[in-house]
C-alpha cells in the first residue's frame, strides 16, 4: 500500500521538521509549505493529500484563509494548529470545517495519534489498519486474533474491541465515558465502571504488555508503549 501523504503547514522550519520527523517515524509521506500561498499550490499540484496540519499565523496568507479556500472544493481532513489558544479561533475554525484543533505547545506523539485517529474516521486507512502491531502487540482485525510476542491470546469480543481501541488512539487520554461511546456504543446504559473490569482481565491476559494501560485517576486510560 502507498504511503499516506500529509502536508504540514506553518512558517517555522523548526516546527514542519518536529511534526515531520515524527509522521515518517509512522510511514507517512510529507509535504511541506512554509506559507500559505505555497500550501494552496502544493495542494492543487500534488494529488490524494490524505490530511493537512495547518497552523494559524503565517504570512500571505494565515490558516484561515488556506482552510476557507480548500472547503470549497475538497473534503480533505484539517487539523489546525494554534498559538493562541483562543476559543473565537478555535470556533472560527470549526466554522469552516477544520476536523481536529490543537494548541501549541502539544506533544507531537499526540499530533500523530489524532492524524491516525482522523484517518481512520474517514476510511482513509481502513485496509491498512486491519492489523495493528505495536510493542510486540499485534491485533489481526480480519481474523479476530491477538498475538503478543508471537504467542496467540483468548480475548472475549469486548476485551478485543477494547484493546484495538487503545491501540487506534496510543498516547491519547481516554475517558470512561468516551471508551463506552465507542466500544459499547451509544445505547448502552450501564455503570461506566464495567470498562475498569474489562480492563483488568485484558491486563491479565496480556501479560507483561498490560503495563502498556496506563490508569489516568479519575478520568479513565492511556494506552502507551513504555518498558513492560
Amino acid at each position: 500500500m502507498e504511503k499516506l501523504k500529509i502536508l504540514v503547514v506553518d512558517d517555522e522550519s523548526r516546527m514542519r521538521k518536529l511534526v515531520r520527523d515524527f509522521l515518517i517515524r509512522e510511514n507517512y509521506e510529507v509535504l511541506e509549505a512554509a506559507d500559505g500561498e505555497e500550501a494552496l499550490d502544493l495542494f492543487y499540484q500534488e494529488k490524494e493529500i490524505a490530511l493537512i496540519i495547518l497552523d494559524v499565523m503565517m504570512p500571505k496568507r494565515n490558516g484561515f484563509e488556506v482552510c476557507r479556500e480548500i472547503r470549497e472544493t475538497s473534503k480533505t481532513p484539517i487539523i489546525m494548529l494554534t498559538a493562541k489558544g483562543a476559543e473565537s479561533d478555535e470556533l472560527e475554525g470549526f466554522e469552516l470545517g477544520v476536523d481536529e484543533y490543537i494548541s501549541k505547545p502539544f506533544s507531537p506523539k499526540i499530533l500523530v495519534a489524532r492524524v491516525g485517529a482522523i484517518l481512520r474516521r474517514s476510511g482513509v486507512t481502513e485496509e491498512a489498519d486491519a492489523c495493528l502491531e505495536m510493542g510486540g502487540i499485534r491485533l489481526d482485525k480480519k481474523a479476530h486474533l491477538v498475538t503478543v510476542e508471537g504467542r496467540p491470546i483468548e480475548l472475549s469480543y469486548k476485551e478485543f474491541e477494547l484493546l484495538a481501541y487503545f491501540m487506534e488512539n496510543a498516547g491519547v487520554a481516554l475517558s470512561r465515558e468516551r471508551i463506552l461511546d465507542h466500544v459499547w456504543n451509544y445505547d448502552y446504559f450501564g455503570d461506566a465502571r464495567t470498562i475498569d473490569t474489562h480492563v483488568k482481565k485484558l491486563r491479565a491476559k496480556i501479560g507483561s504488555k498490560g503495563d502498556y494501560i496506563k490508569t489516568i485517576w479519575g478520568m479513565g486510560y492511556k494506552f502507551e508503549i513504555g518498558s513492560a
